[in-house]
Parts: structure tokens; C-alpha cells; sequence
């Protein structure tokens, strides 16, 4: 709180984003091209060991170099599938030497193309002996390049929505379909590509981020000089050495814009350790699997290119601000019978690299047990009202979003793989579904809590460089979240949450709950043009074996729930497809309890079905299709029970109400013993302290 008014009170004493008095940007850019002059060359990106001898499209470092007359910093993206903090920051130091830019104010990033040599180790592959010391000198070279080029400048930005073009690779599986990790244990819940074979999966594990964003970079009069694009979609594949549709995105755009004269497209590498190309959403017959890497680039090139010519926010007095921060992290170290497995393993082995899975993780393992810790770097930086974040890992989509939400500047971008090599990092819930991105070895080795404590320090470092605090992000309120709020319910959780535990209470009366391990944030939720305003995504909580638990006092015997569901089971998957809401005692049944749910088997496979103490269940009549959103609200008026599907009446029971004083339990995505809990969405859930009427109801179902 304290820091939160100090950089408040410095913004209102300095305004923020620029100097006109003082600032007069320069520019500068180059492109150095890093293609290994002997072949063959070790490339990694794969699980085990492999060299290349050919090559496909060069690989290049590109170099953007920027000052305001007080600070000058320089942006370098070289196609590289990663590269360590130790190689980077002796380039650093050596290219601060030559050029006068401190080390900290140099920014190094990979594009994480999966085809270009090796300078990093991770899983079966070693760093190639010979192109490291060449890589070096020419991120060396990179920078005075582009130092030289300065020049009178002014930048503007643009966005793009090209969701069409990026989607989510990891998937939840459902419980009955878990997988084995490679030291042999089922902890595979959620798995890259698992979403091509539907009847294993109940959805994505998070959101995608669908911004194509554009630094446009000119001369004084006018001239494109560079543009810094970003883009989350993990990498495209090619043959050969090749940098993949980074370069050819880059080369396309210089087309485009400035073939005859100096320009440098650049493409930075956005938040996509849990991203691909593939739709998984859609049929494969949809999939456009014979889509080339052209065609791909020449889609992503029209939308970069409608952004850039709808720029009118050049700026020539953009100053500049930047900050890096270090922090020592430690790693998931394999526990002793894990270590005394692995030691077995790599015995074996000898001197030869690994050729199978459990032979890469054991080396892993042991390579973990030496190093214990490791240090990491972050950076923030501003262009003007640009914001550009930095994070050295495989950086999940949902938190490049959170560090663009949270940021005080109108324009941002987060580059993931800059200042070093760290491996996937998942948010803490995420790790709880296994998978590879979980998988502890160097390329997913950080302790758990390590996304948190990076995102925060991104977001810290941007507040820094803006001097002015973070937005505390709430979504807009469309129609529909109107409604609800004119409503006046006892408790209303919206589910937008970038994580939990907490679920806050959207109706005033501060009754937040908290989310239950295993629930996963900010998918797409139901509506958006109803729930949110000015075009804002409507935003869901995915829950996958957790509740969300809440205590709502003195409802009585009337009483109503209002919520959105989306059913991520497949079908015939088990007895009961999820339990979405349950009034009762905690980790028990119980004598009164109010419990409601979706059949997953039997002659109401896939209605809601309705259950009260030890009563016998009640089904409903319409069925409810996987994978779509739909309004349900469950109405107690006395012993009468009613349940509302898209607002028409679904379901009637008569109940025997009587609940005891200060029966206040309330679990949502699923039943208050954690049978068969809820595997889907869930948003906009409201508890009403009073039965709502059919037209209430009809009017809270807007679809």
C-alpha cells in the first residue's frame, strides 16, 4: 500500500509516459545474421540429441537501439530456440564495453524457433562447443550495429486481434483418462496436445492471448525504420535450419513495407509455453493441416499489416525508461529415491548422451541436484506509453494477460525466452495436472511459486518505468452483469480471477469465497457482448476436481442460485457427468442437503438431475450439449423446488425444506463430499436470499 502511494504521489508530481521538454528520440536498427558457418551443428528443441547440415533460411539476431538524449537502451531478438543467462550476459558485458549502453539496459530474447543451433543444453541436447563463442560476438555486433544506425525517430503501436491464428496446445484430461509422467507415476491430468482425441479431455487448461501487437518504429519524415512485433504462438516448424515463421514474418514484412531501403521487421517471441497453432477446439477435418508455413505467415502478415496502417499515434517525444531486477529461484530437486533412480540410469549410461525419455529426465534430475538454485532476470521498459515486460521462461498465456491488465501504460507487450533459458513456468494450479510443461528437468526446473514471483516483479518493474501504480483489474459490466447487479443478490462471484484463492464478491455485501485447488482462471466465459462492455472478453473459471466454497448465513428455506455452465465431460464418461452446485455439510451428505448436477449414464444421460437428502434423484427434461454455455437457476420456495434451464422450467420437486440454523455451506463445481465434482466452466454465480420469480429468472437468462 505504501509503495502504491509513493508512486502515485511521483506520478502526480512528474507526469508519466513522456518529456516533451526533454525528449527527442533517436533510432537505430540492424540485422546480423548468426548462421553457424560450420555444419553440421547441434539444434535443440527436441527430446533427444540431433545436428543439422543444412540449411533452410538463415537465422539472424535483429537489433532495435533507441535514445531520448538521457537513456539509451537496445532490443535484440535472435532466432534461437533459447538461450542462458551465463552466454547472455557476457555478451552483455562485452557489448556495454564497445558501445557505452549499460548491460543492463540491453534486452536479449529468443524467438524459440525449434530449428536453429544449439547454445543452451536442455533435455537430450548439449550446446554446440563451436557456435557459442560465435553466437557472442555477433550479439556483440548486434548491438553496435544498430547503435550506429541512430537516427531521428517516432514510434506509435498497434494491436490486432489474431486468435485465428494461435490456440491452446495443453489440455485437461478427464479423471478417467490420466496419463503417466516419466518417472512412472499417473499425474498427468492436463498435457500439450492431448485435446486432438476429445473423449480424453474436458477442455483447455487456460486462455489464449490472441494479441498481434506492433511497435512501429520511423524515421522524423515518415519512413518505416523497424517495427517490433510480438505474438504468442509457440512455433510453427520447418526443416532444416531455419528460423521458422519468426523470420520469414520478418522478411515478408520488409516487403511490405520497405524493400528497397533500410528496415528491420522484428517478431518477439509472446506468453506461449501453453500454445500451438492447432485449433483442438475443432473438428480435424477443420484443422488446416496442410496449411504451410507461408500461408501461416502471409495470414499473421494481413492482420500485422490493417494494424499498421491504421497508426495516427506517432510520437517523436517518447522518452525512455528501463529496470532489471535478479532474483535467485530455486529448483525442484528430485527427493531421494527419485535421486538414487536417477544416479542408476546415468550409470548406465556412461559417457554416451541419452536415447530415451526416462534416460533424458534422470540426467535431468541429477543435473538439478548439483545446481540447486539458479539466478534469473527480469526487466521492465518504456517506449513512451509503450510497456514492454520481460520474462525468462516458457511463460503461460494467461500470464502475459495478467502483466498487461495489471500495467499502468495504455500499450503493452510481454516478451517471453529474454535474459535466459529458465523452462516452462506454470502457474502454482497448474502444476497440480502434471504434464511435460511440469515435468521438473532444466526445461520446467523453477520451484512453483515461481510465476507469481516473476509476474509480480514484471509488474513491479513496470510501475517502476511508468512511475505510477498498477490497475486492479475488474471486468466491464455489460447488460447481463447489469441485471444481475439491479438483482440485488446476497453473494455474486463473476469467476474472472487470474488465480485464487480468493473469488471476489461482486454484490457488495463482501462475501468472497475461495477456490479449491484443481480449479484453473480466465478461459472465455458465456456472452461477452451481454456480460461485458466496449468489447471486453467475458472471462469463466475451469474447474477440474475443485469447488469453490463460500458461507452465505441466514437464507432459510427460500433461496435461489443463478449460474452459467459449460460441461467439459465427454459423454457416458461416468454415473454423474459433474455436480455444478451443493447447499449441505461439509465433506458429508447429510439429512438436508440441496445438491444439484448434470446425469452422465443412464436414461438422463446429459439432463440436470436434482437430489435432496436421501431423497430420490429428479430429473430434468432437455439435454445439455457438451461444451456449450448455458443459464441454469435453481429456485427454493419452501418445500417447492424448481430449476430453470435457459430460462424455461426444467425441473420440479417437492423437498422438505427445515434447514437447521446456520446451515451456511455452499460449494460450487460440485457436491459437498466431492463425489464427482464438477469438470467444465462455471461463471456469473449469484445466491439469492429469496426465490426468484419466472420472470426474474427469464430475465437473468439472457442468451
Amino acid at each position: 500500500m505504501k509503495r502504491s502511494l509513493f508512486l502515485l504521489a511521483l506520478f502526480l508530481l512528474a507526469p508519466p509516459f513522456s518529456n516533451p521538454a526533454r525528449a527527442e528520440l533517436r533510432a537505430g536498427a540492424a540485422v546480423v545474421d548468426v548462421t553457424p558457418k560450420k555444419l553440421p551443428v547441434l539444434v535443440n528443441g527436441g527430446m533427444l540429441s540431433r545436428s543439422l547440415d543444412k540449411v533452410n533460411t538463415p537465422v539472424n539476431a535483429r537489433a532495435l537501439a533507441l535514445s531520448d538524449g538521457k537513456t539509451t537502451l537496445a532490443i535484440v531478438v535472435v532466432d534461437s530456440c533459447m538461450m542462458p543467462r551465463p552466454l547472455l550476459d557476457e555478451a552483455k558485458a562485452l557489448a556495454a564495453q564497445k558501445t557505452g549502453i549499460p548491460a543492463d539496459h540491453l534486452l536479449m530474447s529468443a524467438t524459440h524457433t525449434h530449428s536453429a543451433p544449439s547454445c543452451m543444453g536442455a533435455l537430450g541436447t548439449d550446446p554446440d562447443p563451436e557456435y557459442v563463442p560465435f553466437l557472442r560476438e555477433k550479439l556483440v555486433e548486434a548491438v553496435a550495429a544498430a547503435l550506429a544506425n541512430l537516427k531521428p525517430a517516432r514510434v506509435g503501436f498497434a494491436k490486432a486481434d489474431a486468435g485465428e491464428y494461435t490456440a491452446l496446445r495443453r489440455w485437461i484430461r478427464q479423471p478417467g483418462a490420466v496419463a503417466e509422467d516419466p518417472f512412472g507415476n499417473p499425474t498427468g491430468r492436463a498435457n500439450m496436445h492431448s485435446g486432438r482425441i476429445w473423449d480424453d479431455v474436458t477442455g483447455e487448461s487456460g486462455p489464449e492471448d490472441p494479441d498481434l501487437s506492433l511497435v512501429s518504429i520511423q524515421t522524423a519524415d515518415g519512413k518505416p525504420l523497424a517495427v517490433l512485433a510480438n505474438f504468442s504462438m509457440h512455433y510453427f516448424g520447418d526443416k532444416d535450419i531455419s528460423a521458422d515463421y519468426f523470420g520469414r514474418f520478418c522478411n515478408a514484412m520488409k516487403e511490405k513495407l520497405s524493400p528497397g531501403d533500410p528496415f528491420v521487421g522484428i517478431m518477439s517471441h509472446g506468453c506461449s509455453g501453453d500454445i500451438w497453432r492447432r485449433d483442438y477446439t475443432k473438428p480435424e477435418s477443420e484443422w488446416n493441416a496442410n496449411l504451410t508455413i507461408d500461408e501461416y505467415v502471409d495470414g499473421l502478415l494481413g492482420i500485422a499489416m490493417k494494424a499498421y496502417d491504421g497508426i495516427d499515434n506517432y510520437r517523436a517525444d517518447a522518452d525512455l525508461a528501463m529496470a532489471e531486477r535478479r532474483m535467485t529461484l530455486q529448483y525442484r530437486v528430485p527427493d531421494k529415491q527419485r535421486l538414487e533412480w536417477a544416479q542408476r540410469i546415468v550409470a548406465e549410461m556412461g559417457d554416451r548422451p541419452p536415447k530415451t525419455q526416462p534416460e533424458v529426465y534422470a540426467r535431468e534430475q541429477i543435473i538439478l541436484h548439483e545446481r540447486q538454485r539458479t539466478e534469473i532476470v527480469v526487466q521492465g521498459l518504456r517506449i513512451g506509453d509503450v510497456g514492454i515486460a520481460t520474462t525468462p521462461c516458457e511463460t503461460y498465456a494467461v500470464t502475459g494477460l495478467k502483466i498487461k491488465a495489471a500495467s499502468p501504460l495504455p500499450h503493452n507487450v510481454v516478451i517471453e525466452l529474454a535474459n535466459g533459458g529458465d523452462g516452462y513456468i506454470p502457474p502454482p494450479e497448474q502444476h497440480l495436472f502434471g504434464g511435460y510443461n511440469t515435468w521438473a528437468a532444466r526445461s520446467a526446473g523453477l520451484e512453483t511459486t515461481a510465476e507469481p514471483k516473476i509476474a509480480e516483479a514484471c509488474i513491479g518493474l513496470l510501475e517502476n518505468v511508468a512511475a505510477a501504480p498498477r490497475r486492479d483489474h475488474r471486468l466491464s459490466r455489460g447488460p447481463a452483469a447489469e441485471a444481475l447487479a439491479a438483482s440485488k443478490p446476497a453473494a455474486w462471484w463473476r469467476l474472472d480471477e487470474f488465480a485464487g484463492p480468493h473469488a471476489i464478491d461482486s454484490s457488495g455485501n463482501h462475501r468472497d469465497a475461495f477456490y479449491e485447488p484443481r480449479v484453473t482462471f480466465f478461459l472465455e466465459g458465456p456472452r461477452s457482448d451481454y456480460f461485458c462492455a466496449d468489447g471486453e472478453k467475458n472471462r469463466a473459471a475451469m474447474f477440474a476436481g475443485g469447488r469453490l466454497r463460500a458461507r452465505i448465513g441466514d437464507l432459510g428455506d427460500s433461496y435461489s442460485v443463478s449460474l452459467w455452465a459449460w460441461n467439459g465431460m465427454p459423454p457416458a464418461s461416468r454415473e454423474i457427468s459433474g455436480w455444478i452446485f451443493s447447499r449441505g455439510v461439509d465433506n458429508g451428505l447429510g439429512p438436508y442437503g440441496d445438491h444439484l448436477g448434470v446425469a452422465g449414464t443412464g436414461e438422463n444421460a446429459g439432463r440436470l438431475v436434482f437430489f435432496h437428502g436421501t431423497n430420490p434423484l429428479v430429473a430434468g427434461k432437455a439435454e445439455i450439449p457438451r461444451w456449450e454455455w448455458r443459464h441454469i437457476a435453481f429456485v427454493r420456495a419452501g418445500d417447492s423446488v424448481k430449476v430453470y434451464l435457459n430460462g424455461e422450467l426444467d425441473l420440479e420437486a417437492k423437498a422438505a425444506a427445515g434447514f437447521p440454523s446456520g446451515f451456511d455451506r455452499f460449494f460450487v463445481g460440485g457436491r459437498s463430499d466431492n463425489d464427482s465434482n464438477w469438470e467444465g466452466r462455471l461463471d456469473e454465480v449469484a445466491v439469492f436470499d429469496r426465490a426468484l420469480t419466472a420472470e426474474e429468472v427469464a430475465a437473468l437468462s439472457v442468451r
